[in-house]
């Protein structure tokens, strides 16, 4: 960024607290998120989702992984079947869809700004989860008013 311009006044104390809340609210959900959509994904994919298989794509510990799924368990999103690996619950598939739709409004929208899919596909991976829901629908204006580009 260049140039300096003048920053803007703080928000009021109550209001910045709320945004940080929500920040870190959208950090906690993240994870449901990332978890759930793997899940589908390896589902789709593999017919089958296991603990070790999250570990090594989500480059994290099988602890980590053990942890967060039990805690996924506990919120009504994935079960486990012993032998047979995770799966998703009916909230944690509706949890998964609305991620994936999420991401890909994302990178859509990355792309029309011309950055080129690999690089919005990395940075769609964090804005997925903070921006409201009134920016994606300001994403989707966006795109619906662009004329569809030639595949």
């Amino acid at each position: 960024m260049s140039g300096s311009s003048p920053r803007s006044p703080l928000p009021s104390t109550g209001d910045h607290a709320n945004r940080f809340a929500r920040q870190r609210a959208a950090d906690r959900s993240a994870v449901a998120e990332d978890y759930v959509e793997l899940i589908a994904d390896l589902l789709a994919q593999d017919g089958e989702a296991r603990a070790v298989d999250l570990a090594r794509r989500m480059g994290v510990s099988q602890a980590t992984v053990t942890a967060t799924v039990a805690r996924l368990q506990r919120a009504g999103l994935v079960e486990t079947r012993p032998y047979r690996g995770l799966f998703l619950t009916t909230e944690g598939a509706a949890m998964a869809e609305a991620a994936r739709q999420r991401h890909e409004l994302v990178v859509r929208f990355l792309v029309a700004l011309g950055l080129d899919r690999e690089t919005a596909e990395v940075d769609a991976e964090g804005l997925e989860h903070h921006a409201s829901d009134a920016t994606l629908r300001a994403f989707e204006r966006f795109l619906a008013q662009r004329p569809v580009a030639a595949a």
